[in-house]
């Protein structure tokens, strides 16, 4: 287990953001935490410090939408806390319907926010991390970037899947060297994100999810699925189970 010093987490206002940074927080790790709500920012920096009062936690307000500010602020918490050492990429939504019911707008924002923001977030990471020749950038994915989803799932699965597929590109670059890169896929956590959808299988709670994906992110395993059970072995069958039944499950 690898324990990174500064990191910086983006969409950590909420959800699994927010889960990450108070397991990140117990274990002594600085954080450097961005999102859109700075409101919600000063309430978390204020209950992670009373769990720790010995780390250092800065905020920023940051629309990963706005790419040039992307850059700004990673360089900015870069400057203010001397290295990065580790940025996770989380920001992300859900918005969206079938393809063709009129739902563009919703489907476009949720395209550019998964994968083109998800885009320069690397982008910013990466720079710092070959002019630092070290760091660890870590990805959020999803266990639906293994298949195509219908309804509200089709573009976000689309974006998961695309972000796998970068992630990997990114990770093959920078082999051999003391850059890592890694690729997380949570199962069924429940975040706002999903908070009105009622029958999700193996669904777990936010704190159970998140303490699983900062246990598999300290790992730096290249690629992994969280909760390990079931979907380290779950994800294999979703890969070759019938339409019908990845129809059934969206």
């Amino acid at each position: 287990m690898t324990i990174r010093q500064n990191i910086l987490i983006t969409g950590a206002s909420s959800g699994l953001g927010k889960g990450m940074a108070a397991e990140f927080a117990k274990q002594g790790s600085n954080l450097a935490l961005c999102a859109r709500r700075l409101d919600r920012l000063e309430e978390l920096r204020s209950e992670l410090l009373a769990v720790n009062p010995n780390i250092k936690v800065l905020i920023k307000s940051l629309d990963v939408n706005d790419h040039n500010a992307v850059f700004e602020v990673f360089d900015a918490f870069k400057q203010e806390m001397g290295q990065l050492d580790r940025v996770i990429v989380n920001a992300g939504m859900g918005k969206g319907a079938s393809i063709g019911t009129g739902f563009f707008n919703a489907n476009k924002q949720t395209a550019e926010t998964n994968f083109v923001a998800a885009l320069a977030q690397a982008e910013a990471a990466m720079t710092i991390f070959r002019a630092q020749n070290e760091g660890h950038l870590v990805t959020i994915s999803s266990i639906s970037a293994v298949r195509g989803f219908r309804r509200a799932m089709t573009v976000y699965a689309a974006t998961k899947a695309g972000l796998t597929s970068m992630t990997e590109g990114i990770r093959l670059d920078v082999m051999n060297t003391p850059i890592k890169v890694s690729c997380v896929h949570p199962g069924f956590i429940r975040t706002e994100i999903n908070e009105t959808v009622e029958k999700v299988p193996f669904i777990v709670d936010t704190e159970t999810g998140c303490k699983a994906l900062v246990k598999a992110i300290n790992k730096e395993k290249a690629v992994s699925y969280v909760p390990s059970w079931p979907w380290a072995l779950l994800h294999w069958v979703l890969r070759i189970a019938p339409s019908s039944t990845i129809r059934k499950m969206s």
